[in-house]
């Protein structure tokens, strides 16, 4: 067998650099939630209060347009049944946890305005924050928006990040859950200043090296196709040096950059589909999430109006979930009710189905599906993300598949977040 002894040796040195490699590029899940949404909220309007105001008016918007399970499983296209299932358990989300991921904005959302004005809104901004951490109060996931490194903004998006930092910093504000929002991403060296002004400013407030993390938002055709053909997306990721957290689909300036009509710019617009089709091979197995993007179609004016936006916006959330994309962005307190309508009803149609083929997987048994190793880690990460969220309880979990929620993240290969 020295031969055979022999061969294995040249070829495992042959591979000790692309073994290495694989191991550097795709580390797989970082092992931790991902949230189902990111509510965007314009920095001169944020304060301490904003996550209770949006969890009242999305109540209320729930309990004036559909106050019952029976008139929101037709508002919301859904059937009867799975209707009665979820009803109240999204009026207790919407009660207890109505942001998963707050997003602070003072780029689009906020706008172009003096210096000394967005200054003085930043440290207001990041001050309430910072409360809202001390008060617990604050959603698992928060964090800020700037403007783009593009020439014209690059200074105020720095300067923004800077002051914003520092204030959290000098609160003892900054955990786990925060993250910042580069957007209009059009070059890789854009990614590499962003951890270059990362480098810089965690020594200078004192944070811990490596701590700040960031999501890159794809909003123009340059992050999806460089001028050399390649797709710059893969790079910019590598080029984040491990900070980066999340690739973002920006619907409406990436369809406007392609010359997409308004009237046809949507999240499930070919040209969207196309550029989300990327951003998900791009960051599959690196520990990178991928968000899907908003409907600017909003839940507002009388119940036929707020209705139909209801549908549109719990058709698109449905159509995410099942293309493998958990997470999109909301605008609006009344988008809520569609984007947990949408998101119980898309784990809890699935649950059984999903644990009886983990339960077979696990104790063995009958069953028509034949599943592999890879399979069961997907199924198990589908259910574990309907708890996460609130669709699930774990003892559901445990009566079905007979199998604990340690179990359950071990076998979707990540710890519970």
């Amino acid at each position: 067998m020295s031969h055979l002894e022999d061969l294995i040796g040249q070829l495992d040195r042959a591979l000790a650099g692309a073994d290495a490699a694989l191991a550097a590029d795709y580390p797989g899940e970082r092992g931790v939630r991902q949230p189902v949404h990111t509510v965007y909220v314009p920095g001169d309007r944020y304060d301490e209060k904003t996550v209770a105001q949006w969890s009242a008016q999305a109540g209320r918007a729930l309990a004036e347009h559909a106050g019952s399970a029976a008139e929101a499983a037709e508002a919301f296209a859904i059937r009867p049944a799975l209707a009665e299932e979820i009803y109240d358990r999204v009026t207790t989300k919407l009660a207890a946890e109505p942001i998963e991921d707050l997003r602070i904005d003072f780029e689009d959302g906020y706008g172009d305005r003096p210096d000394a004005d967005e200054d003085a809104a930043v440290t207001v901004a990041a001050r309430a924050l910072a409360a809202s951490v001390r008060d617990g109060s604050v959603p698992p996931f928060h964090g800020i928006r700037i403007k783009s490194f593009e020439a014209p903004t690059r200074h105020r998006g720095v300067r923004t990040l800077d002051l914003f930092v520092g204030e959290l910093a000098r609160a003892g504000a900054l955990g786990d859950g925060f993250v910042i929002t580069l957007p209009k991403v059009t070059s890789v060296e854009q990614v590499a200043a962003m951890v270059t002004a990362l480098d810089v400013l965690e020594p200078a407030h004192g944070i811990m090296p490596g701590s700040l993390r960031f999501e890159i938002q794809v909003e123009t055709p340059q992050a999806i196709l460089g001028s050399d053909g390649t797709a710059l997306i893969a790079r910019m990721i590598a080029a984040g040096g491990g900070r980066v957290t999340g690739l973002h689909y920006g619907t409406y300036d990436y369809s406007a950059s392609l010359g997409v009509a308004a009237a046809f710019q949507s999240m499930e617009h070919p040209v969207a589909d196309h550029a989300k089709d990327v951003m998900q091979v791009a960051a599959a197995g690196t520990g990178v999430f991928v968000s899907d993007g908003s409907t600017n179609v909003l839940p507002v004016g009388d119940p036929d109006s707020v209705r139909a936006a209801w549908r549109l916006h719990s058709r698109l959330v449905s159509r995410s979930l099942a293309r493998g994309i958990y997470q999109g962005w909301d605008l609006h307190p009344a988008q809520l009710p569609g984007r947990y309508m949408a998101t119980y009803a898309f784990f809890r149609d699935g649950l059984e189905v999903a644990s009886a083929r983990l339960r077979a997987y696990v104790h063995g048994g009958d069953s028509s599906y034949l599943d592999e190793p890879a399979t069961a880690a997907a199924l198990a990460a589908f259910v574990l993300r309907g708890v996460e969220c609130g669709a699930v309880a774990a003892d559901e979990v445990e009566k079905l598949a007979g199998i604990d929620r340690v179990e359950l993240a071990g076998l979707a290969r990540r710890r519970i977040g």
